[in-house]
């Protein structure tokens, strides 16, 4: 009777598995972003669950860390600049670097700035770099690929609720048609017209059971409440009303696409087929990245620096003696001692300024350098092993994901004809229970037949209205799958 009920049940429980226990995403508590007002939406329990689903912000995460990852190989084509400074003083037999003497203290600096491009390398950094591309296009299509995930399981939740919510519904009628009979038979009991006891007996086992099932579909709606709202990542509301747009009666018909042409559609717009595409491409430019190991690397580079000493100093001239005294004497007649002059240029050491030396010790070079790898552990050639497992893997992945499309299309194009079949014997079904029904009631309150003959006929009534209410969602949600791989999903 509920066999199309638990396979919403379990599906809902097996595709939230992931999420059931995200209690936090990015920072946000448990119920931020909740539902604001009484009645919630389909596409606003799809919208909050996009916003507060845990496996999704952990997929934005990672595209956010690619796109990173993208930049600095960007970067990595730029030159590379950087400055230095250093201050320092020098005690004991320090050597001046100035006038190349000894001293035993002297202040001195060295201030520089030096840059360098790499010219060739193999193309690493161009492989690289269209690698690390390739690699954020396919992590967003992830992102997507996680969102599709998350909108058909809040789908499926949803519509499991409101499946619970027409069957209680439906029970409940059940219940009170049973209710009826039992006031009815009860008072002819007590009038003492009651021809067979046992009619009555039976009718209050009936709407015992009844009461039953009517608790166990309200645990079953409460359950699959929770389970909405685990995939939302929010708090739960227990008063909450469920927006059902969906007619009562569908006007079902065979779906027109073929699994073939599904399928061929889908190749062109399934994220997980365009992230396993880019993927294979990422590797194969990490491929022959790695071979630009091989390859010598040239590299332009320049720079320009200065210097700084405590005794650095410059001669100022101070003009010409021309009667200089040299300090040497010669002894004239008598024995007298006569200085011996001479010409000299006077002149005086000035400290020299920072500003100063910072203009005239000033030196720049600019240089190419080239290297030849010729022996590095074999790091290259591993390396290259390396990458070219890694892309077999990909194209590995590649096929596999193609052919799992492949089958799941199959699959879900079987489950909703099978599921539209259902629909329509449920549909016969309940028309056909319910005129014998209504013959066998009309019979069983003339006293024509007993309770054990409206019984069987109540309870084949019930459970085709129970079939029917379920086949009803199930057939929906097949049919949005569908509409899925087609990119045709709406809500």
């Amino acid at each position: 009777m509920r066999y199309l009920n638990c396979f919403l049940f379990l599906s809902v429980l097996f595709l939230s598995a992931p999420t059931a226990d995200a209690q936090y995403a990015q920072g946000k508590t448990p119920g931020s972003d909740s539902v604001v007002g009484n009645i919630m939406t389909l596409k606003q329990a799809v919208d909050i669950a996009l916003k507060n689903n845990l496996v999704v912000n952990q997929s934005d995460l990672q595209s956010q860390t690619n796109k990173v990852q993208y930049d600095q190989a960007w970067g990595n084509m730029l030159p590379n600049i950087s400055g230095s400074a250093s201050q320092q003083i020098g005690f004991g037999r320090t050597l001046n670097s100035y006038d190349y003497t000894y001293v035993n203290q002297v202040n001195s600096g060295n201030y520089g700035i030096s840059g360098s491009i790499v010219l060739f390398n193999g193309l690493q950094l161009l492989h690289n770099l269209q690698a690390n591309n390739y690699a954020y296009g396919a992590s967003k299509y992830d992102l997507q690929q996680q969102k599709d995930n998350i909108t058909l399981n809040v789908i499926l939740a949803y519509l499991l609720v409101l499946s619970n919510q027409d069957q209680l519904v439906v029970l409940k009628e059940q219940a009170d048609v049973d209710k009826r009979q039992v006031d009815r038979l009860e008072a002819l009991n007590k009038e003492g017209a009651l021809v067979l006891l046992s009619n009555l007996s039976d009718l209050q086992g009936q709407y015992a059971g009844d009461e039953i099932n009517i608790a166990a579909a309200i645990n079953a709606l409460e359950t699959a409440k929770v389970s909405l709202f685990q995939l939302m990542n929010v708090s739960y509301k227990r008063d909450l009303q469920y927006e059902n747009n969906i007619p009562t009666t569908l006007s079902v018909s065979e779906y027109q696409q073929t699994p073939d042409s599904v399928y061929r559609t889908a190749l062109d717009i399934i994220p997980s087929i365009k992230s396993a595409d880019l993927r294979t491409k990422a590797y194969q430019k990490f491929l022959q990245a790695v071979k630009g190991q091989y390859y010598p690397s040239l590299s332009f580079g320049g720079g320009i620096s200065t210097s700084y000493s405590s005794l650095a100093f410059k001669t100022i001239p101070l003009g010409i003696d021309p009667a200089h005294n040299t300090g040497s004497y010669i002894v004239g007649n008598g024995g007298q001692k006569v200085p011996v002059l001479d010409t000299a240029n006077l002149s005086r050491n000035e400290k020299l300024s920072w500003g100063d030396q910072f203009t005239q010790n000033k030196n720049s070079y600019v240089g190419l350098q080239l290297n030849i790898p010729i022996l590095n552990n074999l790091r290259a050639r591993n390396n290259v092993r390396i990458a070219k497992i890694n892309l077999r893997t990909a194209q590995l992945n590649a096929t596999n994901t193609r052919l799992a499309l492949q089958q799941n299309v199959e699959l879900a194009y079987q489950s909703m004809q099978a599921a539209y079949k259902q629909y329509k014997f449920y549909m016969d079904q309940v028309a056909a229970y319910a005129e014998s029904f209504r013959t066998t009631e009309i019979r069983f309150n003339e006293g024509v037949i007993n309770s054990d003959v409206y019984v069987i006929a109540k309870n084949n009534v019930d459970r085709a209205n129970t079939n029917l209410a379920a086949a009803k969602y199930t057939y929906i949600f097949r049919t949005k799958v569908m509409d899925y791989y087609q990119g045709k999903l709406t809500w």
